[in-house]
């Protein structure tokens, strides 16, 4: 059950690292893996063996999320967005209660809910500055330092909660450009974008572990509220329609899911 449990989180993490308007690191939060990871990375040769064994479901389930949903998730975004995003939600909502707790492992301040707010306040107004992300042009031939850099976004939205590296690369104009690519397994495309990645991984990987080290409450409640904040911003409204309704029901079902698997998994 371990096994598989982390298996499909990094399945979840993978297709939400790719999926517009959700944070892959908030999804990492949310499962409890987060600051693992960032250790791990961080202190590469420090139980380098369990740290692998323990990482190579979480890698192998983001390897084939990313692979998998990227060749689906336009269509699922373009003709199901809404029940898309209402599952999102339930996932990141079930689990919630066990990064309170992961939150206050080692004590609660009141002073933790400041950095919190800053957090939160600071993803709804990026949400509202996104919604123009759709209306820009996509990039047709892009350079392999472009490519790079296309690689860095996505890193830093994978390593930093809350951030979605899709609209980032909405924003710039590239994010047809990145799934197509990755769906297609171009492999040039694929290399540079990996560059990127590992670079943007390391760099940050290090800073976020050095301040759990150094101030674990601060840090934790500052992604908690980014993490919080990146629920809202996917919301996507709900009217009293039988669509709604069943959407709502989807929420729960995804709810229930996500809670009973952080619960056996601590």
């Amino acid at each position: 059950m371990s096994f598989f449990s982390r298996f499909l989180k990094g399945l979840i993490i993978g297709a939400g690292a790719i999926a517009p308007g959700v944070s892959g690191g908030a999804l990492a939060v949310i499962f409890g893996l987060y600051d693992k990871m960032t250790f791990f990375i961080a202190n590469f040769t420090y139980k380098f063996r369990e740290n692998v064994k323990f990482f190579i479901p979480v890698g192998i389930g983001g390897a084939l999320g990313v692979l998998l949903f990227s060749r689906i998730i336009e269509l699922l975004f373009t003709y199901h967005e809404v029940e898309v995003r209402y599952a999102f939600i339930g996932l990141m909502l079930g689990t919630i209660p066990s990064v309170i707790k992961e939150a206050n492992k080692k004590g609660f301040k009141p002073k933790y809910l400041i950095p919190l707010a800053i957090t939160f306040i600071s993803t709804l107004v990026l949400t509202f500055l996104e919604e123009s992300a759709s209306g820009l042009n996509s990039l047709s031939n892009p350079s392999s330092i472009n490519i790079i850099i296309y690689g860095l976004i996505i890193g830093f939205g994978t390593i930093i909660p809350g951030i979605s590296a899709s609209i980032i690369l909405m924003y710039i104009g590239v994010y047809e450009f990145v799934i197509s690519a990755i769906s297609n397994l171009s492999v040039v495309y694929i290399f540079y974008l990996g560059i990127g990645f590992v670079i943007s991984i390391l760099l940050f990987s290090k800073l976020i572990s050095m301040l759990f080290k150094r101030c674990y409450g601060v840090t934790f409640y500052a992604i908690l509220g980014l993490v919080l904040g990146s629920i809202i911003s996917i919301f996507p409204g709900f009217s009293f329609t039988f669509e709604y309704i069943f959407n709502f029901v989807l929420l729960i079902a995804c709810f229930l899911l996500s809670y009973n698997i952080s619960r056996l998994t601590g």
